[in-house]
């Protein structure tokens, strides 16, 4: 678990090398023009970073959560907003591939897995975020199709994506009320809210998904009728690993970025590297990082191994990782001084991208409740 094997080390560098030729140099420009990079998506694709755990029968590169989570890091040292777009796509495409028949497998995956197609996950309401089993999104059976209105909020790709994975309601109230459709781009009643201004994560839109008598063919739905939540779940439970990832990825790049500012810049007649004090406060982020990638890992292996306690464990390193990663990126920025809330710098943007980590995909809190939950259960 605590040692790469060397395939694992070349997928790793092989996602590096693209952050930083693809990503990097490009990073803070995409953020300040809101450029939505789909060409160097698709090229991330060709890689076969378009459906990483993806089975390959229908063009996925079938490796693990773990080696998931090497890629996102990975990638998010170039940009976190752009990886982070990429683990939503695969958590979607995955959960095509992971609960469709063999129709909806060999129709839609194989463009997604090429990311011809782009995929968005709709689960968040604007009246049901934490409490996503309130959801209110309607699907009323009318044959052969559902006819379906509803409103899905925060939704990244929103506007942009071919391909919409929705959580609506088909029965009573709760979770197993709950189903999941896929709903194609251009079909009518289909409309997107504006893009909306947002601290971070500029690189990619958010916008709100309405639906206006919406007709989706009953043929579209993922699973039976009430499978919807247990999808929805599943799919989080690796989107969080890769959030947490992308998490990661993104403090490193601020920590390197500290380390080589603090080799040129001189106080007091020293380098900033020289004194004891700063080096602590090195070593503490470093520390930090190392021990959310350890943990992380295990989580991986767990969701991997589909051990009982993988749900808990994502949910751990999600709350650990997404925490830790926000707080060494931001005291990256307090080395930096008065640079770092410059955008030349690149680091304040990242920290503005690791905020967000800390709310979507289950909010920090929300890890802790089902954590709890595990915890008291287990005694019960």
């Amino acid at each position: 678990m605590f040692t790469l094997t060397e395939d694992q080390i070349a997928i790793r560098e092989m996602a590096r090398d693209f952050a930083n030729a693809e990503i990097a140099p490009h990073a803070v420009e995409w953020d300040e023009k809101k450029h939505f990079p789909v060409d160097t998506l698709r090229a991330a694709a060709a890689l076969g970073m378009g459906g990483i755990y993806v089975q390959d029968d229908v063009g996925g590169s079938g490796l693990s959560r773990l080696d998931a989570a090497l890629i996102f890091e990975a990638l998010a040292t170039g940009c976190p907003g752009t990886a982070a777009f990429l683990s939503i796509h695969n958590m979607a495409t995955w959960m095509i591939d992971r609960f469709g028949d063999e129709d909806q497998r060999a129709t839609w995956v194989p463009r997604l897995t090429a990311m011809e197609h782009i995929a968005s996950y709709c689960l968040t309401e604007p009246g049901a975020g934490s409490d996503a089993a309130a959801l209110k999104t309607k699907a009323v059976r009318d044959g052969d199709h559902y006819i379906v209105d509803g409103q899905k909020q925060f939704i990244s790709g929103a506007g942009a994506s071919d391909i919409y994975v929705v959580m609506v309601r088909t029965g009573g109230d709760g979770p197993k009320g709950i189903s999941t459709l896929v709903i194609e781009a251009g079909t009518p009643g289909l409309s997107f809210g504006a893009n909306e201004k947002k601290m971070g994560w500029n690189v990619q839109p958010t916008r709100a998904v309405i639906l206006e008598g919406v007709r989706v063919p009953v043929q579209n739905r993922l699973g039976a009728e009430g499978d919807g939540f247990k999808i929805a779940m599943a799919g989080l439970d690796g989107g969080r690993l890769n959030i947490g990832a992308c998490s990661l990825g993104g403090a490193q790049a601020a920590l390197d970025k500290t380390l080589a500012y603090m080799r040129e810049r001189k106080a007091f007649g020293q380098r900033l590297d020289a004194f004891q004090a700063l080096q602590f406060r090195l070593a503490d982020m470093a520390t930090e990082l190392e021990v959310a990638r350890t943990f992380l890992w295990r989580a991986a292996a767990a969701l991997d191994a589909k051990t009982p306690d993988a749900t808990r464990l994502c949910a751990m390193a999600k709350r650990f990782a997404t925490d830790a990663g926000f707080n060494v990126a931001n005291e990256a920025l307090q080395l930096h001084g008065g640079y770092g809330y410059l955008a030349d710098y690149g680091v304040e943007k990242i920290v503005r991208d690791l905020r967000v980590h800390q709310i979507l995909e289950g909010t920090n809190e929300i890890m802790r409740l089902i954590i709890s939950r595990a915890l008291i259960a287990q005694g019960n």
